[in-house]
């Protein structure tokens, strides 16, 4: 070493410094690339991305590499530094190259590369994957040693690097993905996207179509009857049965009934010789899997049933592309859906209207974990049955009764409270009735 001049020395230094900068630069720009555009570049032939990828298959011996080259220029530096700064001051010079080496190794082969690297991980990363590779086989030995005793370190505390980073994404953080890449994707797509994940988070029960609002055909009224309620019947397919929707025999499709009609051929026997086989499905099936047995079942429309057996309600095909597109005309009704907005602010809303219409549409928070209509919701926190002029309060919404039934209610007003009213003088639940007054 002392036959080498300082000059030689000097650019050596130069040298192992910008090493230093592109092994700490390509740490960064290989660790924060995005692996599902990685991935998509891989598949589409890009040789960068391809081997970019491979080496992030292992990254303990990614990084073992890169540190074993980091730390060697970085201590061969600090070398170089000193003999120069020996030559140049004696030791005197020891401090002052330490103080040095240590301001130009922070700035220009930390900070600044890595910060590059950061900003433009893809044109570092894919540069230095084509170094990294064949450096990888020339330097294995080297790299396998240091590995074989991190990774044995590692066991002790559980974890095996050979497993390496699995690509995948849950359902949270899909809904972060997508929502992040709303500026690529138009809104109304983007809402798609979100509600086709919220499918599996919902049931049938949710968004059936209850068993009150289900019409028809009872088998055992007169024929004139039966006659008029396929001829005026607002969907497409109907449930047939006898007395009661609980003695359900089978589903008909009344456009076939309406050919039966044109050609003057309708009577009992020929709508009875059309009746098809009920399908049933219990009520806490999740929409996804609905969709899917729809699918598999080649079916269009459900009844809904509990525990018990009993018929709770119907659900169709439409109802559940409507949960991911949003609302559109079908040839069946809709779940009760009646909100008017008032002068004061307050709202008039049906009380047989679904909890999740009423969030969904009016942006609302209204619990939804128990009964799924605004009726049941009442009811579960009055446990009776209210008189008009009622008001309770649930989560911030004030609501007063307008008009009940003998065992329902059929219509309340809601307003919702701004967080910055004084609530201070009203518990969480409370109920006022106003005939005391």
């Amino acid at each position: 070493m002392n036959d080498i001049s300082t000059g030689i020395l000097l650019i050596v230094l130069i040298v192992l410094i910008l090493l230093s900068a592109f092994f700490s630069g390509s740490e960064t720009a290989l660790m924060t690339l995005n692996r599902y555009r990685l991935k998509h570049l891989s598949d589409e032939g890009h040789r960068g991305a391809k081997l970019a990828r491979r080496l992030l298959n292992r990254p303990d011996r990614l990084l073992g590499l890169i540190l074993l080259g980091n730390n060697f220029v970085n201590i061969l530096a600090s070398a170089i530094a000193t003999i120069i700064a020996l030559r140049l001051h004696g030791e005197a010079g020891i401090a002052i190259a330490t103080g040095l080496l240590t301001l130009t190794i922070l700035i220009f082969a930390e900070v600044t590369p890595k910060t590059l690297a950061a900003l433009k991980p893809e044109k570092v990363a894919f540069v230095a994957a084509y170094i990294y590779t064949p450096l990888l086989k020339i330097l294995y030995p080297f790299v396998w040693m240091v590995n074989a005793i991190a990774n044995r370190l590692l066991a002790l505390v559980g974890v095996h690097a050979a497993e390496g980073q699995k690509d995948k994404l849950n359902a949270d953080e899909f809904r972060a993905v997508v929502n992040e890449a709303n500026q690529i994707i138009p809104g109304q797509h983007t809402e798609m996207l979100l509600r086709i994940l919220d499918l599996e988070n919902t049931s049938v029960e949710d968004i059936m179509i209850p068993r009150n609002e289900i019409t028809g055909i009872d088998l055992t009224d007169d024929w004139n009857d039966i006659e008029r309620q396929i001829t005026h019947s607002q969907r497409t397919r109907v449930p047939v049965f006898h007395d009661s929707i609980d003695h359900t025999v089978g589903v008909i499709h009344l456009r076939k009934v309406l050919n039966l009609f044109a050609r003057g051929e309708l009577n009992l026997d020929s709508v009875k010789a059309l009746i098809r086989k009920a399908y049933f499905i219990p009520a806490g099936t999740s929409l996804t899997r609905q969709l899917l047995n729809f699918q598999k079942k080649k079916r269009r429309s459900a009844l809904v049933v509990d525990e018990y057996g009993s018929i709770q309600g119907l659900v169709t095909l439409e109802d559940i592309l409507e949960e991911i597109v949003g609302r559109f005309t079908t040839d069946s009704p809709t779940r009760n859906f009646d909100i008017h907005t008032q002068e004061d602010g307050s709202f008039l809303v049906d009380g047989g209207t679904h909890i999740r219409d009423i969030n969904r549409n009016m942006n609302w928070s209204l619990p939804q974990g128990g009964p799924k209509t605004l009726n049941g919701l009442i009811l579960e926190h009055m446990e009776m049955i209210p008189e008009p002029g009622t008001s309770l309060l649930i989560e911030n919404y004030s609501i007063e009764i307008m008009r009940t039934s003998k065992n329902a209610v059929q219509s309340v007003r809601i307003k919702p409270l701004h967080k910055d009213e004084d609530e201070s003088d009203q518990d969480d639940e409370f109920v006022e009735d106003k005939a005391r007054d």
